[in-house]
């Protein structure tokens, strides 16, 4: 009889949480044809990012996206210059490194961020002269978050009418509470 009694005390709660998580670094390497063959790299930067991710069946995350690779160069002997911009696409597959068993449901979130916005780690002018290759580097982090159960144990002796009512006494005045930097652990959302 003391089994049924323990098992009485504790509650399954069915609860949204993070059910899967995983990460992932990427480099790419894109080949621009400029207008004109370049003579020298003056600069290369990245803009326009945008990507979406969705949950793959294998428990995996897919992130697509794409962003405008800029590139500034010179060229006709390096006494004329020019930007030349192309837009790039990418596909990451992030494998979930962490996964909970004990996920329920089907209708599964997916939450991405990008962690290290794509940028360029070096461009350089291909060997044939007429093309200029641009390393790029990114890298996501991603939560699948869905049903699971949580198990909690229930004070069968507690008296809840004993908590409402009492009146908690913290010690405090209200001088020492003007003196609470508000902004402690960052900006207060409103």
């Amino acid at each position: 009889m003391a089994n049924i009694d323990q098992d009485l005390n504790y509650r399954e709660i069915i609860c949204k949480a993070v059910c899967g998580k995983g990460r992932k670094f990427s480099q790419s390497t894109h080949t621009i044809t400029p207008s004109h063959k370049p003579t020298s790299i003056l600069g290369s930067w990245i803009i326009n990012h945008t990507y979406k991710a969705t949950r793959s069946a294998d428990d995996s995350v897919t992130v697509e996206g794409r962003y405008d690779v800029n590139i500034w160069y010179s060229y006709n002997n390096n006494t004329k210059t020019e930007v030349c911009t192309e837009t790039v696409g990418y596909k990451d597959e992030i494998i979930l490194s962490t996964k909970d068993e004990h996920a329920t449901g089907k209708d599964l979130e997916v939450s991405a961020r990008c962690i290290q916005a794509p940028n360029t780690l070096e461009c350089t002018i291909s060997p044939n002269g007429s093309r200029m290759v641009i390393q790029c580097e990114r890298e996501f982090v991603c939560d699948v978050i869905g049903e699971t159960k949580v198990c909690v144990y229930v004070n069968s002796d507690a008296k809840p009418d004993e908590w409402e009512d009492k009146d908690w006494d913290y010690g405090l005045d209200d001088e020492d509470v003007e003196d609470i930097d508000q902004f402690f652990m960052g900006e207060l959302e409103e």
